[in-house]
């Protein structure tokens, strides 16, 4: 987590600094991690309510609490959605994520004969130019594009978008809402919610900016066909920067892990990535590539936007907590929501020398008695009743046993 650059001390007399808020993917993790986030910042800032800011924009898991926000659901709501399924609640279960895409499935299963067909006429045609094996590569064709479908990710806001007081429609909203999604056909970004995308739903340009290939499919609108905003950029921050954003908040959940002190810690057997097969690979890989770029494009930021600061909360590389989790399951989203807001609450004490002038220039203060608070609870904040919430005692017991499953883990995979 860092702060951004600093400007000239007039600015605090100036009338309140145009705010917006950049969140970046992360999968459902990485939507709770924000949420917990926001809260913190939302209770920690006095003068902002994230559910009121000006301008916002979302890319993949952060496009989906971006356009939450944007229709005036607050921190407060967003925590209990993810852990409290209340009436007049709509509940974050991030199952939702992972249902399977049967109709891809039997759509690309229903070109196999004529695939078939295509790859064997293709040998007899010329058996001297391919092998009857390399003509079979056609075969690809027939993969479905993703795994799972994203129509109950679109179908659930566009829920909760359609009630009273709320919107599935980009020009009916009280502020500037962009979600960023990339044209697969053409390998640039588009900003739905801008001037000539701002009649898509917002629901249908959320679900086109999850469509991360491999897992969703891409989605088709208005003819072409998206995918998942991530493969262009990170964060997209440029996108609110360009509305004429003073103070941007940007959250990024999206941050490679090192295990230097995972072994001493307890979360693993000898520290080895390796050891956790493929997907933990895949993941630690991707997470580095990601990160690195972002930081290639908050460095240009600077220069380009003199004019505005940034301030970047996101969690440290030895956050095991947000690295091993299972989101599915749910005392660890609820717990990835309390540290989320913890980790937070620590990074403002830690850093408050820096963040407080930086927010003072624009209008804002730090609630230090709340910051400092280190008992502080996030349920008590959103109005979690003491017998919904855990106990020392069970949380401590299901964080014991969260790393004892991951040493026989651990064990199993060096046995293999």
């Amino acid at each position: 987590m860092n702060a951004g650059n600093e400007r000239d001390a007039g600015r605090a007399d100036r009338a309140p600094a145009r705010l917006g808020l950049a969140l970046a993917g992360g999968g459902p993790e990485g939507a709770v991690y924000e949420i917990g986030a926001l809260r913190a910042l939302d209770e920690a800032i006095e003068g902002v309510d994230f559910s009121r800011l000006p301008v916002y924009v979302g890319v993949s898991a952060g496009a989906f609490v971006a356009a939450c926000l944007a229709n005036g659901l607050t921190t407060g709501q967003l925590c209990r959605a993810v852990i409290s399924p209340e009436p007049g609640e709509h509940p974050f279960s991030p199952e939702m994520f992972l249902s399977p895409a049967f109709g891809e499935m039997v759509s690309r299963a229903t070109m196999l004969p004529r695939l078939m067909v295509e790859a064997i006429g293709e040998y007899l045609r010329d058996p001297t130019d391919l092998s009857l094996v390399e003509s079979m590569t056609r075969f690809a064709r027939a993969l479905p594009t993703g795994m799972f479908d994203s129509e109950p990710i679109r179908r659930f806001l566009e829920r909760i978008f359609t009630l009273k007081g709320r919107t599935d429609d980009f020009r009916e909203l009280s502020t500037r809402l962009i979600i960023v999604a990339a044209d697969l056909d053409s390998g640039e970004a588009v900003r739905f919610g801008e001037n000539g995308l701002d009649h898509v739903p917002i629901s249908r340009a959320v679900q086109a900016s999850t469509a991360l290939p491999g897992l969703y499919p891409p989605v088709l609108i208005d003819g072409r066909y998206y995918a998942d905003g991530v493969l262009l950029k990170t964060v997209h921050a440029s996108v609110a920067l360009d509305h004429g954003v003073d103070l941007l908040f940007c959250l990024n959940p999206i941050v490679p892990v090192d295990t230097a002190r995972a072994v001493e810690e307890g979360v693993m057997k000898r520290g080895k990535l390796v050891d956790r097969g493929l997907p933990t690979v895949i993941a630690q890989a991707l997470r580095t590539l990601i990160y690195s770029r972002m930081q290639v494009g908050m460095a240009t930021y600077r220069p380009r936007y003199p004019h505005a600061d940034i301030l970047l909360v996101e969690p440290s590389r030895q956050d095991y907590r947000m690295f091993f989790t299972n989101i599915f399951s749910f005392s660890e989203r609820k717990e990835i929501l309390e540290h989320a807001y913890a980790s937070t609450m620590a990074w403002l004490r830690a850093h408050r020398g820096r963040i407080e002038p930086l927010l003072e220039k624009h209008g804002l203060r730090l609630r230090t008695a709340i910051v400092e608070d280190e008992k502080r609870s996030l349920w008590e904040t959103v109005g979690i009743p003491e017998r919904g919430r855990r106990s020392e005692i069970t949380a401590s017991l299901e964080r014991v046993l969260g790393r004892l499953e991951l040493l026989v883990d651990d064990l199993a995979a060096r046995r293999d």
